[in-house]
């Protein structure tokens, strides 16, 4: 399969064209790479060929690396993958250097062919590496284009050269947030930073016009020339040194400890800073197969990447015609559904927003309207373009104006006999193909469905908080949910841009299952007299944006008491959480509801900003003589939420691993490093697992007793993915 074509133009110019086939956007493979190769030692070869534009036959130049590719690199890599996997990394550096070096004199610096970058639209990842390389870049004036090297997001970190050449081109601190944080701009913003070198409104037409105008100083990179210094200095420099004890302290402050893409990114850096340009190239190939070897890399790119992906294009999707959505109603236009509305809006769909009175729907509509104008302020869309969004949402009280809509979300308070209500309010003027769904964290779909005449119709899309900032949604199937249903919320939710699982009605579900036992084994553990703030690291030092004490405080303690006595009154004399309760009714009556009541677990300020712990759960609750060790409460926290993400796929709530990974890692933040539950698991190893369930279970009771798959599986030796992986599934 031919990806790149080179024709030799009558000026002299060759021009180099990207385009995979099949695909909507390029990404590279070690195949395409060797194609690049080849016809880059043709131009240079050519004595006719005075220069080359490298470009795309797309709308955008490249999405980066096929990181398909790369996660099953390791597999390949043959008996010794380490070696594997840096030999096949210096491949791609050696390709990448030759661009740069085009032919010239290493000694004298002259006779090279200068080779340019035409960037039609979005070039992020080795679609950035790869121009980086090239001796100016020419991007298209469009703002909706992005420009970046995101890879530290999925686990990795640039590892084609992208590392050492930004941070020589711009220096370790101006460089920072776009490898240590991922940061993509817009071409303007990227040329502004120094990232390339122009934006034209035709730059393939550009990138011709300087190559047959360079010449040899034109093409010698600064760090091949002699004198060359880093912008802001190196680690020994004075400046230098300041920036990179800094980035040091960053880092830590931000992962702590828990992502190895980071440190080892910051570690290419500084090692690479020290050392001519050619050595700093292999400490970053040695950095990036440490990574690579590393089985969290592996973890973050299935999750994060192939199956988010394979989620959002509908793998799960049930056999069914074109569901999306045209015409959405919204009832309750409290937080919930103010944010649905917004996120509707913006994805071009009408929204009719109801309430019981009109000023109530009219403040829902306002919630859009402010989203927009702090949007303005900061350049992420146009008045144009707010005024259109705001345009699609009715605010009213009158349920008529329902009719046509395909599908309605209910968003009111979480109590059955008035959403059963608003059910049949709303089903009196839908038409009879309309499909309900019910947005709620805790109530069964299923019993919600009886006040329904359509049941087959009906079905539960739960958001996150805030709607519009949350990536997840969580689609609920009831018992008697039809696959047209399903496939309408899954239509819907890609429509909003955002990543589905769909899961089966079960009491909490699947996220909020996994989420109540990590916030209560939180709270259990201020009971029995561990320190809060042991509690609270522990927690971050596991890769979790937030401890379980924090976690229920932004929560509210008042939802965790309402939630606690409903999950008694179904339980009756099961219900496993007494102790937790203790401590959570103590802090309902003590008035400490949490953020909103800037009172809680944590103290706060006037306006609202966490200033510490509480210092009165010490006196309540005393910190035990003998605190424990920290993996002992980060096995008793990782194993609240893994335990029960294998009895939700014991129990068939969860019907795809793929979905238990992704849904956590994207609704609660579980632990993003370990590719969720089930990577988790199988890092850990079936039988290390029933091994610690054993364990905890002895010291800290059934809570942790090992479910029957597990310990199956370690009895056989399998994986999660060995066993329930679609590549299993396939087999």
């Amino acid at each position: 399969m031919t990806e790149f074509t080179m024709d030799k133009g009558a000026d002299g110019v060759a021009v180099i064209t990207w385009d995979v086939p099949g695909r909507s956007m390029n990404v590279l493979s070690f195949e395409a790479l060797e194609e690049l190769d080849r016809l880059i030692d043709d131009a240079l070869a050519d004595d006719a060929v005075k220069g080359v534009v490298i470009t795309s036959g797309k709308k955008d130049f490249a999405g980066g690396m096929d990181l398909k590719v790369l996660a099953r690199m390791r597999d390949a890599a043959g008996d010794d993958p380490a070696q594997g996997l840096f030999d096949g990394i210096m491949r791609m550096h050696q390709a990448l250097r030759k661009i740069e070096r085009a032919g010239m004199d290493p000694k004298t610096l002259k006779g090279g062919k200068p080779i340019a970058a035409a960037l039609p639209g979005t070039a992020v990842g080795i679609g950035l590496e790869i121009p980086l390389a090239t001796h100016r870049i020419f991007a298209a004036d469009n703002p909706k284009a992005k420009i970046g090297l995101p890879e530290i997001k999925v686990g990795i970190f640039p590892g084609a050269g992208g590392t050492t050449r930004l941070v020589r081109k711009l220096g370790a601190m101006a460089a920072s947030p776009y490898l240590l944080e991922g940061k993509t701009v817009d071409p303007a913003k990227a040329k502004s930073a120094g990232i390339i070198d122009a934006v034209a409104d035709n730059p393939l037409a550009a990138a011709k016009e300087w190559v047959l105008g360079a010449g040899d100083a034109d093409i010698v990179k600064p760090w091949d020339a002699k004198g060359y210094k880093m912008p802001g200095g190196t680690p020994y420099h004075p400046s230098g040194f300041m920036t990179f004890v800094g980035a040091s302290t960053m880092v830590n402050a931000q992962t702590h400890g828990a992502f190895p893409a980071a440190k080892a990114l910051l570690s290419a850096v500084y090692e690479g800073a020290l050392v001519p340009f050619d050595t700093a190239l292999r400490i970053e190939a040695r950095w990036f197969t440490h990574i690579l070897m590393n089985p969290s890399s592996a973890a973050m790119i299935r999750s994060l990447f192939v199956n988010k992906e394979a989620l959002e294009k509908g793998a799960n999707r049930p056999e069914a015609p074109d569901q999306r959505v045209r015409k959405l109603g919204v009832l309750g236009a409290g937080m919930m559904g103010a944010g649905i509305a917004l996120v509707s809006a913006q994805a071009g769909i009408e929204v009719v927003l109801i309430d019981r009175d009109q000023s109530a729907a009219d403040k829902g509509k306002a919630y859009t309207e402010s989203y927009l104008e702090k949007g303005q302020k900061r350049g992420k869309t146009t008045p144009e373009t707010a005024a259109e969004t705001l345009a699609r949402i009715t605010p009213t009280t009158d349920y008529a104006a329902l009719q046509g809509c395909d599908l309605v979300i209910e968003a009111v308070f979480e109590d059955p006999k008035i959403k059963a209500e608003v059910t049949r309010a709303a089903e009196a003027h839908l038409p009879e193909d309309a499909i309900f769904a019910t947005n709620t964290s805790t109530l069964p779909i299923s019993d919600l469905a009886k006040a329904s005449a359509r049941p087959e119709q009906f079905i539960g899309i739960h958001f996150f908080s805030p709607v519009e900032k949350m990536l997840l949604v969580e689609i609920i199937k009831g018992r008697e949910t039809g696959d047209r249903a399903v496939a309408k919320a899954l239509d819907y939710v890609r429509q909003i841009r955002k990543t589905p699982i769909a899961v089966n009605d079960a009491r909490f579900f699947y996220a909020n299952r996994c989420i109540i036992p990590y916030i209560n084994e939180g709270i259990r553990m201020v009971g029995e007299g561990v320190t809060p703030a042991l509690i609270e690291n522990a927690a971050r030092q596991l890769g979790f944006p937030v401890g379980p004490l924090q976690l229920v405080d932004e929560t509210s303690i008042d939802l965790g008491v309402k939630i606690a006595k409903a999950t008694r009154a179904a339980m009756g004399e099961s219900y496993p959480d007494d102790a937790v309760d203790e401590v959570l009714f103590w802090m309902a009556d003590e008035g400490r509801l949490g953020r909103k009541a800037n009172a809680g677990f944590y103290a706060y300020d006037e306006s609202g900003k966490r200033t510490g712990l509480w210092e009165g759960l010490a006196a309540q609750y005393p910190p035990a003589e003998a605190q424990p060790e920290l993996t002992e409460v980060q096995h008793r926290l990782m194993f609240a939420q893994v335990l029960e993400a294998v009895r939700a796929l014991e129990e068939g709530v969860l019907e795809d691993i793929r979905e238990g990974d992704v849904g956590a890692i994207l609704g609660w933040g579980f632990a993003p490093w370990s590719g969720g539950p089930f990577g988790w698991l199988d890092m850990l190893g079936a039988a290390r697992a029933a091994e610690l369930c054993d364990a905890l279970s002895a010291t800290h009771g059934p809570r942790f007793d090992c479910p029957a798959l597990l310990r199956e599986m370690a009895d056989k030796g399998e994986s999660f993915y060995g066993r329930f992986g679609v590549e299993a599934e396939a087999a």
